[in-house]
């Protein structure tokens, strides 16, 4: 990842908190690319019908990850630890709800 970041980066226009904020934003372009691949490939869309593969959902679906830990990346250099520390505790979640409190 540190890799592929080091290449955005060489490239960016837009820095400090403004280069953030429009790395975050990538992330609801892709998800919106996400939403299209699926609509594709499952021809939602009467006048296009099938235009995309569950391959294509695939892709889409790695540039949204590729993207957050890009933008992860760009808010810490401890991407991966931070990443890493996330899932750790993701993983402890109970998958049973709770009792109700009131």
């Amino acid at each position: 990842m540190d890799e592929l970041f080091s290449r955005l980066e060489a490239a960016r226009t837009h820095t400090g908190t403004e280069g953030v904020l429009l790395r975050v934003l990538k992330l609801s372009e892709e998800v919106g690319e996400v939403a299209e691949a699926i609509i594709g490939a499952t021809g939602q869309n009467p006048r296009k019908g099938v235009t995309h593969s569950w391959e294509d959902v695939q892709a889409e679906l790695c540039d949204v990850a590729v993207t957050a830990l890009v933008a992860l990346r760009t808010l810490t250099p401890r991407a991966q630890e931070v990443f890493d520390r996330h899932v750790t505790r993701v993983r402890a979640r109970p998958l049973e709800p709770g009792p109700v409190q009131g």
